[in-house]
């Protein structure tokens, strides 16, 4: 599928501005972008849901633009459980299946196979309503699963699961959808989980579109510093470059004075190793979270946040000391135009 100059306008707002995409078939693209940046709104137009302002829908030499969403072969779960109340579990699974005239056994065996994947075996004779929310949501995504459709649309369909489920089904639904026929697209918040999903990701802000490619290049190398922003998490540590003026940056036509550096939070430390630069300042937090501390470091008008491995016990206002590898900065010019990025 192919998205060409695809604009939406609600009212005076316009919230999608020159959409050109196109999907990896039969494969998981990612559409990663903070809250409001367009993502349910593209989501809407692909399923035929919603009509564009401007621009096309194309499968193949197939224009989809106005095709009604009962005349495509199209699945979508929402962030928000949708499911018949009526139905048990295991009707609400089967339902596609049905209306695909499958046969009793092959209904069994693919709401069997379904249930065991996102954990509903025990609740396929409950009603939506004996259900928690997580356990909702996961029938609303067999069910949509079920379907088999050319294309799976899922915005954020995991929110409302607990961080362990959430972990395995992420790994699962991976391989799931690895070789199938079925063009998945998977809208989140967050950049951690379009990198355990893997595929081709778009960042999205502001109803554009920053950078599209395959998920660890556009990590790896963002061609923008608002691309590079979308894609951290922690946020991305931003400085000018005279804050490690000791530091020999690779060669470029923009001098050094107007070149602002992102630092990604997972690249610091607090050992000293040779050749790397020392960023020193004071605590202003420091967060443990599991196995991991999050140190924030006041230095001067400088603001940062290290994530670094270990618990450790930092006190606040207390002078403290993060160090960098050269080699893993990124540069960027005045505009946030890419200079240079880590080798990968």
């Amino acid at each position: 599928m192919r998205l060409s100059g695809i604009s939406y306008r609600a009212g005076s707002e316009l919230w999608l501005r020159d959409i050109d995409l196109s999907l990896a078939s039969g494969g998981i693209n990612v559409l990663l972008g903070a809250t409001l940046a367009g993502k349910t709104t593209l989501l809407r137009i692909m399923a035929g849901l919603d009509r564009p302002t401007t621009g096309r829908l194309l499968d193949g030499e197939r224009d989809l633009t106005g095709v009604p969403v009962r005349r495509r072969n199209v699945a979508m779960v929402y962030q928000q459980f949708i499911n018949y109340p009526s139905l048990t579990v295991y009707e609400n699974i089967a339902s596609p299946l049905r209306v695909a005239r499958k046969s009793a056994g092959e209904i069994k065996v693919r709401v069997t196979q379904l249930a065991e994947t996102l954990r509903l075996t025990q609740f396929l004779s409950r009603y939506p309503a004996e259900l928690s929310g997580g356990q909702q949501q996961r029938t609303a995504l067999a069910r949509a699963l079920a379907k088999d459709a050319e294309l799976l649309l899922l915005d954020e369909p995991l929110i409302n699961l607990d961080y362990k489920l959430r972990e395995e089904l992420r790994a699962e639904l991976t391989q799931l959808f690895a070789g199938g026929r079925t063009t998945v697209v998977y809208a989140t918040t967050e950049p951690l989980e379009a990198l355990q999903l893997g595929g081709h990701t778009t960042l999205l802000a502001a109803g554009r579109v920053l950078q599209s490619g395959p998920t660890l290049a556009v990590f790896r190398r963002p061609a923008s510093l608002e691309a590079a922003r979308a894609f951290s998490d922690p946020p991305l540590n931003v400085l000018p470059a005279r804050v490690l003026d000791s530091v020999q940056l690779p060669t470029t036509h923009t001098p050094a004075s107007e070149i602002v550096l992102g630092i990604r939070a997972h690249e610091f430390s607090l050992a000293a190793a040779p050749g790397q630069a020392a960023l020193s300042g004071r605590v202003e937090l420091a967060e443990i979270s599991g196995s991991e501390t999050f140190i924030h470091l006041a230095c001067d008008d400088v603001r940062l946040v290290a994530q670094v491995p270990g618990v450790h016990d930092l006190p606040l206002n207390q002078p403290c000391t993060l160090y960098i590898r050269p080699a893993s900065l990124y540069g960027f010019d005045k505009s946030g135009r890419l200079l240079f990025a880590p080798e990968s």
